[in-house]
């Protein structure tokens, strides 16, 4: 092989800046993850010059822009949550949902008020509660 090439599986493939090495596996996904957090990184700079160079400019009040940078990733978050329940679909996951958040405390909490109650009511009839010690006499 030429200084050009690596060897991968048993095959030359022609890789630019990279000298004539066998690369493992693990070695090759190293040097992937590396090369996509330099890309990642000439991203990020590119976008916080463009940020800095739009920010600073004092020229954007002629414009109307000088409320800020429009951010198109967060118009996109912003459109997505508008029209979520456009797009709900019910399923047994969301059903569930919203059996155990609003119907069964409802259900739960209406059945200790009315047992509470009875109580009360058994306790006021057999006389076990004088009338000078009830609760809500005038209600």
């Amino acid at each position: 092989f030429d200084s050009s090439s690596i060897e991968k599986n048993n095959k030359a493939v022609a890789v630019k800046f990279l000298p004539t090495v066998s690369i493992s596996a693990q070695n090759s996904t190293a040097l992937r993850n590396t090369m996509s957090q330099q890309e990642k990184a000439a991203r990020r700079a590119a976008l916080r010059n463009e940020y800095w160079r739009t920010m600073t400019n004092p020229h954007n009040h002629l414009r109307g822009e000088s409320v800020g940078v429009f951010d198109t990733g967060l118009a996109r978050f912003q459109a997505m949550r508008v029209n979520h329940y456009e797009h709900f679909k019910p399923t047994g996951r969301s059903f569930k949902i919203g059996l155990f958040t609003v119907v069964i405390p409802i259900i739960v909490y209406a059945k200790m008020m009315k047992n509470e109650r009875d109580q009360r009511e058994h306790q006021y009839r057999t006389g076990q509660v004088a009338y000078a010690d009830r609760r809500f006499k005038f209600i």
